[in-house]
């Protein structure tokens, strides 16, 4: 007769049962984060494989608008490297680049997986829907540093004397570029950070309406230190569209706070002395 072989009691682990509050303890969530930023770094790193792949025709488009500038004005531009060691640690850092690009469904992904747990039901919809919302906003970002870039490049080399040549460290030139790709992007993340105040009931529409001056400004500041150009071309490039999302996200919680008022019980025909019903959604 067979004998079927079972684990020890003491080696028996059962998954402890989800709250369905998202209720965690600290250690939960220490390694709810730790695996959370696990997942999102193994993205990462394999987009990084295909950044590594593709570097060579990346950096040339990278490059095009500094050789366009200067073939227009007749100038020399040189891409050096300062030490022997400096075009490798260039191709890591473009591919690392590239690959929070790629992966910036995964780790927006995992940002929203680590809330959600803290949000009810219905918050939690809502908190799917924003979220896809800021891939394609991230990425519209991006493509917009692309559109602004060769006139950046252009209004920057226009300093450079007649007869001078621009001997420029390509580790340099690429940093710039492509923290000036990642500060559009993140930039345009910026109605996803407004809606979700406005989820988590700290960022209610008609404060944004009423403070919508300093956000422009805030806003066009921001634009001003994120261009590196002194025209302000580029600076409305960017303060622009940021100035438009910010009025959308204004349009979304607006409608989020109309929802949430619908829903609220009307106490409004209770005698002052009669006790009001206490309900689900008041909890």
């Amino acid at each position: 007769m067979a004998l079927q072989r079972t684990a020890p009691e003491g080696r028996r682990r059962r998954r402890a049962p989800r709250d369905p509050e998202g209720r965690m303890s600290l250690a939960d969530h220490l390694r709810e984060f730790r695996n959370r930023v696990i997942k999102a770094a193994i993205a990462i790193c394999l987009g990084a494989v295909i950044g590594w792949i593709i570097y060579d025709p990346l950096v040339f488009r990278l490059t095009e608008p500094l050789r366009l500038s200067a073939a227009a004005r007749h100038a020399n531009v040189i891409l050096a490297f300062q030490d022997i060691t400096g075009a490798f640690s260039l191709k890591l850092q473009v591919a690392f680049f590239v690959g929070i690009i790629l992966a910036s469904p995964v780790w927006l992904w995992q940002i929203w997986a680590f809330i959600v747990p803290g949000l009810h039901k219905r918050e939690k919809r809502t908190a799917l829907a924003f979220i896809a919302a800021a891939l394609p906003l991230f990425l519209l970002g991006c493509w917009g540093a692309l559109y602004a870039l060769p006139k950046a490049i252009e209004v920057l080399l226009e300093f450079t004397p007649d007869g001078a040549s621009n001997i420029l460290q390509a580790d340099y030139y690429l940093t710039w570029v492509t923290r000036f790709i990642l500060s559009f992007g993140l930039a345009f993340l910026l109605p996803v950070l407004l809606v979700a105040l406005n989820v988590i009931h700290v960022l209610p529409a008609p404060v944004m309406l009423k403070g919508w001056r300093v956000a422009v400004v805030l806003i066009f500041t921001f634009s001003a230190m994120m261009t590196p150009t002194p025209d302000p071309w580029t600076m409305f490039a960017l303060a622009l569209p940021l100035t438009g999302l910010y009025f959308g996200a204004y349009g979304v919680a607006r409608v989020l706070d109309a929802r949430r008022a619908r829903r609220q019980p009307d106490y409004s025909a209770l005698a002052d002395d009669e006790a009001s019903p206490i309900g689900p959604q008041d909890l």
